[in-house]
């Protein structure tokens, strides 16, 4: 089935906040924001700003009915500055005008004294200083103190991981409407119309059901509207509330960048110890996150980072301590992978130093330490899968990696200036939020009397193809043409309580509600279709919109039993509930069974790089994935390769930088290089694994959204085993993103030295 949705983006014709027709009357808001990263407000003064004609009001806390907090996880994050400022680009106040183009004028009119603290910007000195978001968590398995005496070979180093913009190409915007009997609808550029709805009611003092979350779709989000989506919404939500009139928001691209938090930057210190047979016995590491300014959902980030600490390996001794360190920097967030891809970075920078030492290809550790069913996870929950060895294997005999890696051999050894470069990245994801109450869904099913059928879940569509996906489950469980079928706009009246869609759980979680809903619905049409053909219900069956009984077709037509159903009073209208069952996490002793299933998968990834300029381009990209049993292969091969050139980017072009002041340099696509057609891989093949899909994965098939990015790990790796082809001297280091400026001084790097 196609995705419902590409003619629309295609033609332009899809709906986006931006593109909801604005009701008369309406105001622009405009985010006012500290330009310090660390200090006091000493004064401000707003008379010039409000003197100018077409300014309406402007917002401060003080005109916050309610709470000034807006904190998802701690409560550590206020709507506007009261006295303190922590970031360049936290918001101050919220100018309201005619026009967005006042409110920018009005916006430099504003004048701020403010008295300047020196700001903390590295996440290891915030360490030091014991500036903590929350307080350390350690995971550890095994006996990792005794364990080093076991060891043949003992390494220690490094690793540092980068932050990344999200970039989505809608930018974080909302639109306020004033309702009557003081009700408040908000169309909101959300991945969780639920936070947004809570936080409202919040910071207004209303209760939630006096306010509509409604979400037609997102432009992009990548995790960067989970929980940042928020203030926005806020801050037209209060303005709204105050004036009685509409209010949008909509930021400009440059106000987006380097207001919102962004990846996660981590830097790490590992310890790995190996058995003279290259068995990994050991691994410690501690991993410093930089959080930013406030907590955001660095606790859940920190969180998966430590499930994913051995990413596809087994280790039998672990200890990884994990810091979210406080900096004047604004709070970073969820991000494609959510923690997992650094903690993944962390290890695979441990396999290739060690293998740099022994001087073996790193594919030799990685093979050998593959996870086996019935292996443990640090965390304690065992692998039901051999999918890891599978997918590595499938990966080697289908691309047959030992031609490939001599065809590199002989290729360098006749070229001076281009070198190949080769490395493998095995994966294994979690799926599940591993917060378990977060783990279930609900949604609302009409079927009206014509037989066309109404479908309104939890799951926000922002390009990954989750409407389709849903379209299929009630098409396929009803069996009936897709085209009866209509998603509805997310919305918190319809379906409440609704998680955020992350955690590549969205099409799992909903999709189950949506299949509980049309069974019920189903096993009512099917007592009706009984009693009409006078058989028994189990003779019953639906196939092309016809009913059959004893598997031969009926005259009775699907719209014929619709409209009988509604003439004879049968309910049409159904809820599903659905809560992830098996999971559970004790966090006292961090060890329980947090993720429904994983998800496994190998990627071969080639580069040539050019050792006089330093630029570099990846040949191909060739996987192996965990699909499960693929509900539609061409929307995860889409998710696939996105995610792929995505995490290439991570680790090769996407440099953010900030000077000593905390002020963002990177902040616009002139500064901020993302992957574009030429840095994309010349090509991609992804195969299906040969396996069986899990039960508890929406129609047996895995999600796909999350865990293909981290294959583009592997580009680091590559490039770095070109660069050792050209100069043997050359030190490994990791210190991600690896741009064609690191790239060009590692290649000369003790070059003479022999």
């Amino acid at each position: 089935m196609k995705n419902i949705d590409s003619i629309g983006h295609v033609t332009g014709k899809s709906i986006y906040l931006d593109d909801i027709p604005e009701q008369k009357g309406s105001l622009h808001a405009l985010p006012f924001a500290s330009s310090i990263a660390r200090g006091r407000i000493v004064n401000i003064n707003f008379s010039k700003a409000t003197a100018l004609e077409g300014v309406v009001k402007i917002f401060t806390w003080k005109d916050i009915p309610g709470e000034n907090q807006i904190g998802g996880i701690l409560p550590d994050e206020p709507l506007f500055a009261e006295k303190n400022v922590d970031f360049i680009g936290q918001p101050i106040a919220c100018i309201v005008a005619e026009s967005e183009l006042i409110a920018r004028k009005a916006r430099k009119l504003i004048e701020v004294e403010y008295k300047e603290l020196k700001p903390i910007l590295d996440p290891r000195e915030a360490a030091k200083s014991g500036q903590f978001l929350f307080p350390p968590r350690t995971f550890q398995s095994g006996n990792i103190d005794s364990s080093w005496k076991k060891c043949t070979h003992i390494f220690e180093g490094r690793s540092d991981s980068g932050g990344q913009e999200h970039l989505y190409i809608e930018t974080q915007s909302a639109y306020a409407l004033p309702m009557e009997n003081g009700n408040l609808k908000v169309h909101s550029s959300t991945q969780g119309p639920t936070l947004v709805q809570k936080t409202i009611a919040k910071v207004l003092s209303l209760p939630m059901h006096r306010i509509e979350i409604d979400v037609q779709r997102l432009g992009g989000a990548f995790g960067g509207k989970e929980d940042q989506a928020t203030v926005w919404a806020c801050m037209a939500a209060i303005a709204a509330n105050a004036l009685q009139k509409p209010v949008k928001i909509s930021l400009h691209r440059m106000d987006d960048m380097y207001m919102t938090g962004k990846r996660h930057p981590y830097t790490s210190d590992y310890k790995i110890g190996l058995s003279e047979d290259l068995k990994i016995l050991a691994f410690e590491v501690d991993y410093f996150q930089n959080g930013g300014a406030a907590a955001d959902l660095s606790p859940a980030i920190l969180e998966r980072t430590l499930f994913h600490i051995t990413n596809s390996y087994f280790i039998p001794n672990v200890k990884a301590n994990a810091y979210s360190c406080k900096t004047n920097l604004p709070p970073f967030t969820a991000f494609r992978g959510f923690g997992a891809p650094q903690a993944m970075f962390v290890v695979e920078s441990a396999i290739a130093y060690a293998a740099g030492e022994l001087n073996i290809p790193g594919q030799i550790i990685q093979r050998k330490n593959l996870l086996k069913k019935g292996d443990t996870f640090p965390y304690g929950q065992k692998a039901e899968e051999d999918n890891a060895e599978k997918s590595w294997e499938q990966a080697t005999k289908h691309f047959n990696i030992p031609k490939l890696s001599k065809e590199i051999e002989t290729f360098n050894k006749g070229n001076e200036q281009f070198k190949k470069g080769m490395a493998l990245m095995p994966i294994c994801f979690g799926i599940s939020f591993t917060k378990t109450p977060m783990n279930q869904a609900r949604a609302l099913v009409h079927i009206y009397q014509d037989g066309s059928i109404g479908v309104s879940t939890g799951a926000v569509e922002m390009g990954q193809g989750v409407n389709t996906k849903l379209l299929q489950v009630a098409a396929q469980t009803f069996s009936v043409n897709p085209e009866r079928v209509k998603l509805e706009t997310t919305n918190t009246t319809r379906v409440a309580n609704t998680s955020p869609t992350a955690a590549s759980s969205g099409a799992d979680l909903n999709g189950k509600a949506l299949q509980k809903a049309c069974n019920a619905l189903l096993e009512r049409l099917k007592t009706r279709s009984a009693k009409l053909l006078n058989c028994k219900i189990d003779a019953i069956q639906f196939k092309d919109e016809t009913v059959f009984v004893h598997e031969k077709a009926s005259k009775l037509k699907w719209n014929e039993l619709i409209e009988t159903a509604f003439l004879e009073r049968d309910q049409l209208t159904e809820v599903g509930h659905y809560a992830t069952p098996v999971i559970h996490f004790d966090k006292t002793k961090e060890k329980g069974h947090p993720f429904t299933y994983h998800v496994y998968g190998t990627a071969v990834l080639t580069v040539t790089l050019d050792c006089l300029r330093g630029i570099y381009s990846f040949d191909e990209v060739k996987i192996v994935h965990d699909f499960g049993e693929s509900m539609n292969l061409e929307i995860d091969l889409g998710q696939i390769e996105g995610a792929v050139v995505q995490g290439i980017g991570w680790m090769t072009l996407e440099e953010l930088a900030w000077d000593e002041k905390g002020r963002l340099l990177s902040n616009s696509l002139s500064t901020y290089k993302v992957p574009d057609i030429y840095a994309a891989p010349k090509e991609i093949i992804c195969i299906p694994l040969q396996t069986r899909g899990p039960e508890l994965a929406i129609l047996k098939s895995k999600a796909v959204g999350e865990p293909p990015f981290m294959y583009g790990i592997g580009a680091y790796f590559a490039i770095q085993n070109a660069i050792k082809s050209f100069n043997p001297n050359y030190q490994l280091k990791f210190d991600a993103p690896f741009t064609p400026e690191k790239v060009l001084m590692s290649l000369y790097e003790n070059k003479n030295d022999s």
